[in-house]
């Protein structure tokens, strides 16, 4: 069966593409520059958002499933105009397409930003009630009502999967600021910080793409994937610094000293954010059948030691 995968070329697309190849599927990608990529591979134009109807329809030659990666993240500076064509209109073109053409599942990579902003406190799960807080937030939950609607004959087919904060090699945001932070080796006042985080890694992103295009039930609309267990800003830079080989040099300051410093500071947002719990319940896809990783910690520190690693190599 052949996938086509947007976003191909990036960091969760990568792994997709190859827990594709590995289990048997046939990747199709779609990039923005194909000519760059694998002669002897199966590559096509991504088109843009406003491109014909016919342009998108020509990618689906052969595909049963279509797995959307491609996406304007917050790694980028954008306009709420460029967020909502790169990730609603541009969703919503493929999904038509798709859901025209391709006999079989559509999934889109979504995020909890869909739902939630960075200074929300609570549960996420596919009951959350949407409240995007950010222009990237509100795209990615347009995206979401696209694609649904686009599949409103068979909904069993396509489903949103909303993601948690991902790590990874070449991961980009605030993780890779807390990391590069750890290895700064500077002190720092996050030992009291009370805000905690459900992460995921990218490869479990593509193992859980993986169970939802391999199980034979139908789809839910949403799911919520994420790693265990959820983590504190601490932990999460301590398990960094592990990975370094660095002491933990954390000290604690009482978090409403921190929150007012903060507030003076004109970083009241980012104490919001950096106290806020947000934990993801993923018992939806876990009765389904799928394994929740338990190894975050681990994971986060043998990031850290592959990063050193490679950047110990000669250039």
């Amino acid at each position: 069966m052949k996938v086509l995968v947007t976003g191909a070329t990036g960091f969760i697309g990568r792994q997709v593409v190859r827990q594709l190849g590995q289990a048997g599927f046939q990747p199709r990608i779609a990039s923005r520059h194909p000519e760059r990529l694998d002669p002897a591979g199966d590559a096509v134009l991504l088109p843009d958002f406003d491109a014909p109807s016919g342009a998108f329809q020509a990618m689906m030659r052969d595909i049963t499933h279509v797995v959307h990666c491609a996406a304007l993240n917050t790694d980028r500076k954008a306009n709420e105009a460029d967020y909502q064509a790169a990730n609603g209109l541009l969703t919503g073109q493929l999904a038509q397409a798709a859901a025209a053409l391709a006999s079989g599942r559509f999934i889109y990579l979504s995020s909890i930003r869909a739902v939630a902003g960075p200074g929300f406190s609570g549960t996420i799960d596919e009951a959350t009630p949407p409240a995007p807080q950010c222009a990237y937030g509100r795209s990615k939950r347009e995206g979401e009502i696209r694609m649904l609607e686009a599949y409103a004959s068979r909904p069993a087919d396509a489903t949103a999967l909303r993601l948690p904060p991902i790590y990874g090699d070449g991961m980009k945001g605030n993780l890779a600021a807390l990391m590069r932070l750890a290895d700064s080796g500077l002190p720092l006042p996050v030992a009291a910080v009370p805000g905690m985080r459900s992460l995921l890694s990218c490869e479990t992103a593509a193992t859980t793409v993986l169970h939802l295009l391999s199980r034979s039930q139908p789809l839910s609309p949403v799911y919520v994937a994420c790693d265990a267990p959820a983590l504190p800003i601490g932990a999460i830079i301590g398990a960094f610094r592990n990975g370094f080989g660095r002491p933990p040099r954390q000290f604690a300051i009482p978090a409403g000293l921190l929150r007012a410093t903060a507030s003076m500071l004109g970083k009241g947002s980012l104490w919001n954010s950096l106290s806020a719990t947000q934990i993801c319940d993923p018992s939806l896809l876990v009765s389904e059948g799928w394994v929740q990783q338990t190894d975050a910690i681990e994971q986060l520190a043998d990031l850290a030691r592959h990063h050193k690693s490679a950047a110990a190599q000669p250039r």
